[in-house]
């Protein structure tokens, strides 16, 4: 990893990845936003893969290939998660390591327990795995997306984050309200939230009468204040929130060895 506070002193290289597929729309934004500051790689899933986390793909094999749009060469599919298509990237795409990793941008928010099920952190987190800086940029909508201030603020927050470095296993999920600039209250440094979802699962038969089941939900705000992401983003403000690979519970260390279950 780069040491903080230094800027590359060559054009950097940017991979770019997301978990709504190679035809997402915020992928193309963030890949235009990013050729304004450095050189680009897409390497993105060929259908969509939301709400992957960090699976990976095992026992199936991989296939890659080259996409285009308007004949025009765009990237690579890979046909499997947005952590495959990392892996897949750093092993046999790309010749080096790139400079900084960027996910998304998302169609819908990754904030509270919505981040564990996240493709779009999920990528970021194999490429802090991997040892290379990475941000995850999700826009807090499912509907009426304007991708427009996301990849403007997505380029500037990237330029931040090649100047200033981030800590070792460390990503940054950002969430952008789905906003005009102006209307947009500013931008805060959050934790992630305990906000969760209320399951509503919807069962039916299909045409031979087996019931088949839909996943949905709403979720739930169960945190008050500006700390928390859920709360701030529906404030209005952009929120950025540092996500670890270390899940270790540290508080919980103390009291857990107290059980004594070596006697």
């Amino acid at each position: 990893m780069r040491p903080e506070n230094t800027v590359p002193e060559h054009k950097p290289h940017i991979l770019v990845c997301n978990d709504d597929g190679i035809d997402g729309e915020g992928l193309h934004v963030l890949a235009a936003s990013m050729k304004k500051i450095g050189s680009v790689t897409v390497v993105a899933p060929s259908e969509p893969r939301s709400g992957m986390g960090h699976a990976m793909t095992l026992g199936i094999p991989l296939r890659i290939r080259e996409y285009a749009k308007n004949s025009r060469f765009f990237g690579y599919t890979v046909s499997g998660t947005p952590v495959d298509c990392i892996k897949v990237a750093l092993s046999h795409i790309l010749s080096e390591k790139p400079d900084i990793i960027v996910s998304g941008i998302n169609y819908g928010s990754n904030t509270a327990t919505n981040t564990l099920y996240s493709g779009t952190v999920g990528a970021a987190l194999e490429g802090a795995i991997q040892h290379v800086p990475s941000v995850a940029f999700s826009l807090a909508t499912y509907k009426d997306a304007d991708f427009t201030y996301a990849g403007k603020f997505a380029r500037k927050l990237t330029r931040k984050v090649l100047r200033e470095g981030l800590p070792p296993d460390t990503v940054l999920s950002v969430n952008i309200p789905n906003l005009p600039e102006p209307e947009i209250r500013g931008v805060a440094v959050t934790a992630q939230g305990s906000s969760r979802w209320a399951e509503n699962t919807i069962e039916r038969d299909d045409m031979y009468g087996n019931p088949y089941y839909w996943l949905s939900g709403e979720l739930q705000l169960m945190d008050e204040g500006m700390l928390y992401d859920e709360y701030a983003i529906r404030k209005q403000y952009i929120t950025i929130t540092p996500v670890s690979v270390d899940m270790t519970n540290h508080s919980a260390l103390k009291s857990i060895r107290r059980w004594k279950l070596n006697r």
